[in-house]
């Protein structure tokens, strides 16, 4: 094409604030530094004040002041309504200066309707939250109104990306006709690496890093350990949110105050040491898109307990790298934690098993995909724009 693709990308979520989908997209603008010939410009939330940070010469980002006040990790509805309308506002003034070939929306809504104002090709990633029907606590406005408006900025995008084959079923169940791929979440298998020294594997370590929230179920993992209290485990919670006081008082009445730990948030500059420290990775949550802390953990060689939900088929090989939890009960949980502690080796085993699997799952790969998405789209976009001029030339003879 000569010179670079020019992509408006619009999240309303990166580091520091957000979770999975922030750091996603961290992680994608990273590798996108090494690419010639695409320039991205990012309209994302500030956790302060409104600024322009740069990257590289061809990576940009915008940070929008919304207000932002408390939890970084948990946006309210008020956050979501103050991006879009400043966002939509910041993203027509981009356009009227910069010559953009097209859009890329994390997330249906609130991106995805924001960039279909906008007038150009885009793409839609979707993470989870923004399927229909995903999250129980958007059960109400995804039947009046959160679904036939997915349905319309699908059905306009030029491309829909889900990031699991279980994510792409759901959305399927609101649009069957919707053409989905299928571009999964990657992991640094360089940053998060398996410890140094293997841990012993007599004494339990289980960690989940998650958000503490109704939908990740933590109450389940917690009343598993109670479960299992006579063997020698540990559990330690990494995350914060808005249940996190009704968990510290389940463990208070379980009596579980020795081996479960509230560790809080930590950043992201030093999480691949708590794995390190760590022999068993557990997430029961009910719904995923596909799990970041999940990736991280397997790259850092630990077997994996997670439920039929998001990125499984991708991530889990049942009883290779760790099992599948199909009822996801606290007696299936701690089950498998009974069989872990009774034949220690499999730990060994399956988080072998997990880092390869890691292995192949690379951001570059996932940046090489949508590079490769970002091509098309502006190379269709010029030859119409040529087939409209060569056709107004003709009409004008």
């Amino acid at each position: 094409m000569g010179e670079p693709v020019n992509v408006l990308m619009l999240n309303y979520e990166y580091p520091p604030l957000g979770g999975g989908a922030g750091n996603a997209t961290a992680y994608l603008l990273r590798e996108l530094t090494n690419l010639d010939d695409v320039s991205v410009t990012l309209v994302t939330s500030s956790t302060t004040s409104e600024r322009v940070e740069r990257i590289s010469d061809r990576i940009w980002i915008h940070f929008l002041d919304i207000g932002k006040r408390g939890n970084p990790h948990y946006q309210s509805n008020r956050d979501l309504l103050t991006y879009s309308w400043q966002s939509l506002r910041h993203c027509r003034g981009l356009i009227r200066s910069n010559a953009y070939n097209l859009c890329h929306a994390f997330f249906g809504i609130p991106s995805g309707v924001i960039t279909r104002m906008l007038g150009l090709p885009y793409i839609v990633s979707l993470r989870g939250s923004d399927v229909p029907f995903y999250n129980e606590r958007f059960r109400i406005p995804d039947l009046l109104l959160f679904r036939r408006l997915s349905v319309r900025v699908w059905r306009d995008a030029a491309r829909v990306v889900a990031n699991s084959q279980q994510l792409r079923s759901l959305a399927l169940q609101s649009s069957p006709q919707q053409k989905i791929e299928v571009i999964p979440n990657g992991v640094d298998v360089a940053e998060f690496q398996p410890a140094p020294c293997p841990l012993d594997p007599t004494e339990m370590r289980i960690l989940c890093v998650s958000r503490l929230i109704a939908r990740k179920r933590i109450d389940v993992l917690i009343k598993s350990l109670a479960i299992v209290r006579d063997l020698p485990v540990s559990l330690t919670l990494v995350g914060t949110g808005n249940e996190e006081s009704q968990l510290r008082q389940m463990v208070k009445e379980l009596n579980l105050g020795q081996i479960v730990r509230f560790e809080g948030y930590v950043s992201h500059d030093c999480i691949a040491k708590v794995y390190q420290q760590s022999n068993l990775f557990v997430l029961p949550s009910a719904n995923e898109g596909m799990s970041n802390t999940v990736l991280e953990a397997m790259a850092c060689g630990l077997p994996i307990l997670m439920r039929q939900t998001g990125g499984t088929e991708e991530l889990i090989q049942d009883g290779s790298n760790g099992f599948v939890l199909h009822s996801g009960s606290s007696d299936e949980i701690a089950g498998r934690i009974r069989l872990y502690c009774e034949r220690p080796e499999m730990l060994s085993i399956h988080g072998k098993a997990s880092r390869k699997i890691a292995e192949s799952l690379s951001w570059r790969n996932v940046a090489q995909d949508y590079h490769q998405l970002y091509l098309t789209i502006a190379e269709r976009r010029l030859s119409l724009r040529n087939s409209r001029v060569l056709e107004s030339g003709r009409q004008g003879r």
